[in-house]
């Protein structure tokens, strides 16, 4: 581990309020003074020189969802596009956030389902930069929601340009996305049903995570992923809910252990069961809520209670979570006016992982186990 990493977990563990470790013979006060002499200098936090790393923004669409992948070649994937409207805010966001990854076009968009807040903002998308090929999970199921109606009938007549390609991805598919593995865990309402490399094993946390009704819903319909780059695993299920969650995870954890979590459904209490959060056991979350969207204060605890846990980031401060929101280092965005500030995340093959908080522009480092 390098002194810049050490220094990243003492910090964490100081604000965290969890295990007080210093190195022998070390006072917290010398620790921290030798901490502070790293930074300054520069040090890198988490990646030898020369290794590929996968780079990651998490977006603020205001409590939608977009995050944005970019491997070590420069091959794309955005996963949802936020709202329509608000004068193409969020596209000037994931814009902006293309031009810090070196990228001028977005080689795959996955839209998770076609809920306004996930894939309404693709007519502006496209008109902000060039986009390669949509993936979707087929035909919108929700009928009766004028706003879902909407946003699917404007990414249909986006489609029916035929200037882009179209996956309709099915379980079991690895998308061919150059320099990651991205596998279809769900879709349509179609759940996994074979356990991945890694997975298959009892879940204990079954027990703990009541049983709900179905959703009926396109939440249900989410089209959900599991990114491998290297070791490092990654899990977003978009907005899949409490009882779809169920059949992916009890009485065996199909999917298996997962380095980054995407939080489900904006932290609504919708979503992220026990079973599914505390058997996947991340190392580090993230929940890409809006200060009156998502972020439930149920939800923030589960997230908070994942045995083994480093840390959980919020895109922002959750008004309803109140007083159980994380740390303001962990916030990228607070109480106020909108700032529109992302989490960026590098991660090397080996499962180093590094998160910075744009509006603090502070880095922290996760070492690999």
């Amino acid at each position: 581990m390098s002194r810049g990493e050490e220094c990243a977990g003492v910090r964490d563990r100081e604000i965290w309020a969890t295990t007080e470790r210093t190195r022998p013979g070390a006072t917290r006060v010398a620790l921290w003074a030798l901490c502070a002499a790293v930074l300054a200098l520069g040090v890198p936090w988490a990646h030898a020189a020369g290794k590929p790393q996968l780079k990651i923004w998490f977006i603020d669409v205001e409590g939608g969802q977009s995050t944005l992948f970019v491997t070590p070649e420069g091959h794309s994937l955005l996963i949802d596009t936020g709202w329509p409207g608000n004068a193409g805010r969020d596209a000037d966001r994931i814009a902006q956030a293309a031009k810090q990854a070196g990228i001028s076009k977005i080689d795959y968009v996955l839209l998770t389902h076609y809920h306004i807040d996930h894939t309404g903002g693709v007519p502006q998308l496209v008109a902000k930069m060039p986009v390669g090929t949509f993936i979707d999970h087929g035909p919108n199921r929700e009928t009766g929601d004028a706003a879902t109606e909407a946003a699917y009938e404007a990414y249909q007549k986006v489609l029916a340009t035929g200037k882009y390609g179209h996956i309709t991805a099915k379980v079991g598919d690895e998308l061919p996305i150059s320099g990651m593995k991205v596998r279809v865990v769900s879709a349509d309402g179609v759940l996994l049903d074979k356990p991945l490399p890694g997975g298959g094993q009892p879940n204990p946390y079954c027990e703990k995570s009541e049983i709900r009704p179905p959703d009926q819903t396109e939440n249900a319909r989410s089209l959900g992923v599991r990114i491998v780059f290297g070791k490092l695993r990654i899990l977003d299920l978009g907005d899949l809910t409490w009882d779809k969650e169920r059949g992916l995870m009890c009485p065996n954890n199909l999917l298996g252990r997962v380095d980054l979590l995407v939080v489900s459904h904006h932290g609504w209490n919708q979503s992220s069961s026990p079973a599914l959060v505390d058997g996947v056991h991340p190392r580090v979350a993230i929940m890409d809520n809006g200060a009156r969207k998502g972020g439930s204060k149920p939800t923030v605890e589960t997230i908070r209670a994942i045995p083994g846990l480093e840390a959980e980031y919020q895109l922002h401060h959750s008004d309803e979570a109140g007083a159980d929101n994380p740390p303001e280092p962990f916030l990228a965005n607070l109480q106020g006016p909108d700032t529109g500030y992302a989490i960026a995340v590098t991660a090397d093959e080996n499962g180093n992982i590094s998160v910075t908080n744009q509006r603090t522009g502070a880095t922290k480092s996760y070492p690999a186990p």
